[in-house]
């Protein structure tokens, strides 16, 4: 933690105490993360990351799904995955299977580039 600007260890608080009202049942709100800041000692977490946290992911539900997905809630990364389409994993199964069998033979069509048929000069 040494080695952690100060905004990162707020933020680290900050979401630690989130995570232990949702582990403790407790509501997820502002005042119940300042309340746990202040009783663990971390009395100089900026007031406005209470807030922010609380208000992304105040609700239980949300939460439940960036703890089981996670990189969810990142801004960049790698390609987009299965999200807002609402497709299960049978459905893009499936969908791959299609494909696969829209997809030419190896050479379909260009037989002819190098010479015809016959396998021309190579």
């Amino acid at each position: 933690m040494d080695g952690l600007s100060k905004e990162q260890k707020d933020e680290y608080a900050t979401v630690f105490a989130m995570l232990a009202l949702y582990d403790g049942g407790a509501d997820i709100t502002s005042d119940q993360i300042n309340s746990l800041l202040q009783a663990t000692g971390n009395t100089e977490v900026e007031g406005f990351y209470p807030v922010i946290m609380a208000n992304y992911a105040g609700d239980p539900d949300k939460l439940a799904g960036l703890i089981a997905v996670p990189g969810a809630g990142s801004g960049g990364g790698g390609g987009g995955g299965a999200g807002g389409g609402g497709e299960t994993a049978e459905e893009e199964k499936e969908e791959e299977k299609e494909e696969e069998v829209e997809e030419e033979p190896v050479g379909g069509g260009m037989g002819d580039m190098f010479g015809g048929e016959e396998g021309g000069d190579y």
